[in-house]
């Protein structure tokens, strides 16, 4: 395979949070830069009312936090494998369905690359989880369908595709000197995913690699998962989550697991919502929170919080408080979000991803002594307790860090250039 000319086919890593595009060409790097220099454009579109135009990345985030009136959509990712995709919602006024939103986005992730690259891409290994769904094979390989229509739709002739923890692999093994057995721990916005393969430096240019894969496992996790733990457990008692009414029983959940989901976060701006929600005021004992919630609503902030969520719990990483000033809610209110509070929050979903390591190893054959390496990479691999929730998992591997979000967008360009040439 002959890298002394520009590869064909690109590369794309559409992310539940970040999305990257690869390209391999001699001599540079293998990234292309999708916004303002930068290799990751967030996955995020906002559609903004007063100019009735789409605006994608840093950029829509940009414009949603500075008042502009509009509607904005994130995680759009994790609308594969869900209900929501065969449904629609309204954007600038008109029924829009849910499937022609990732048009939107990974049309835009194709322009801005066919700019750098200056030249059209007809051909594309897309990555994909290990799982959209989990236990559902039918739900997976539609969302696998679905994706592949969008790309044809969009002018991509040949779709392929990979999972995201093997395209990470074959980038780790660029850069190795010897044989290892490396356990791929790929953390991304919504899922989880595993794969135990085999990396040898004289192993690098084959396009049959089948026999390297020992295992492929995840879970659908990912950093959205523990923002939303964090705000259940640290923000939304303060918003009459847990609440008694007074019959004894507890406010209905509904409300706020959806004020902490980014893409059911909307759906509390309804009418239908705020009614059912003023009704239920006064059979509730202390209507403190509630109200907190009416002004959250009245505001609609949000979108606003869960990004303070996620910025805490990224900072949690680094620092043992990380406290989110409320007070544009009410005067000298504070969440106080703590990383002994987030460890808590999230220790059942890491459970969860040590019951899927383990029925890894056990798939492939393996103990876990026999792992040489093990391989983070995905934007939410960096919280500590997974690191060593799962190193501890595994007592002989060293912890090697990858690119945390370019790892799967160059291994994708590596694995395009492969098959397409």
């Amino acid at each position: 395979m002959s890298f002394s000319t520009p590869a064909r086919a690109c590369g794309i890593d559409f992310g539940t949070s970040n999305s990257t595009v690869g390209w391999l060409r001699p001599g540079q790097d293998s990234l292309l830069p999708l916004e303002d220099g930068k290799i990751t454009l967030p996955s995020v579109i906002f559609f903004n009312t007063e100019e009735r135009r789409p605006v994608y990345g840093r950029l829509a985030l940009h414009e949603y936090l500075e008042g502009y009136e509009g509607r904005l959509m994130r995680s759009l990712k994790s609308l594969l494998g869900s209900k929501l995709l065969k449904s629609e919602t309204t954007v600038l006024g008109s029924a829009l369905p849910f499937k022609d939103l990732l048009g939107f986005f990974i049309g835009e992730l194709k322009k801005r690359a066919e700019a750098q690259a200056e030249r059209a891409f007809e051909e594309v290994v897309l990555g994909r989880p290990v799982f959209f769904v989990d236990d559902d094979p039918v739900a997976d390989q539609e969302a696998q369908n679905t994706l592949v229509a969008v790309a044809h739709k969009l002018g991509f002739k040949e779709v392929s595709f990979q999972y995201e923890p093997i395209a990470a692999a074959f980038d780790y093994e660029s850069s190795l000197a010897r044989e290892e057995l490396v356990l791929i721990v790929d953390i991304g916005g919504g899922t989880s995913d595993f794969s135990l393969v085999r990396l040898a430096p004289e192993r690098h240019h084959l396009a049959e690699r089948q026999d390297d894969i020992l295992a492929t496992g995840g879970v659908h996790i990912g950093g959205t998962d523990f923002d939303k733990q964090l705000s259940l457990a640290g923000v939304m008692p303060l918003f009459g989550y847990g609440s008694r009414m007074k019959s004894d029983a507890f406010m209905p959940t509904s409300y706020h697991l959806n004020l902490a989901t980014w893409h059911t976060i909307n759906a509390l701006y309804a009418q239908k919502t705020q009614l059912a929600l003023q009704n239920m005021r006064y059979d509730i004992v202390d209507a403190t929170g509630i109200d907190r919630l009416f002004g959250l609503i009245e505001q609609r902030a949000g979108h606003w919080l869960a990004m303070q969520v996620e910025e805490s719990k990224i900072a949690l990483s680094e620092q043992d408080a990380r406290p989110i000033d409320l007070s544009r809610v009410e005067p000298g209110l504070v969440a106080e979000l703590t990383r002994p509070l987030f460890e808590n929050a999230i220790e059942p979903l890491l459970e969860r991803i040590r019951t899927s390591l383990t029925q890894l190893l056990a798939d492939a054959g393996i103990t876990a002594e026999q792992v040489d390496t093990l391989f983070f990479t995905g934007g939410s691999s960096g919280v500590p307790a997974l690191r060593q929730s799962v190193a501890a998992m595994l007592p002989n591997a060293r912890s090697v860090e990858g690119n945390t979000f370019g790892s799967i967008g160059s291994g994708l360009a590596i694995e395009a250039k492969k098959r397409y040439g």
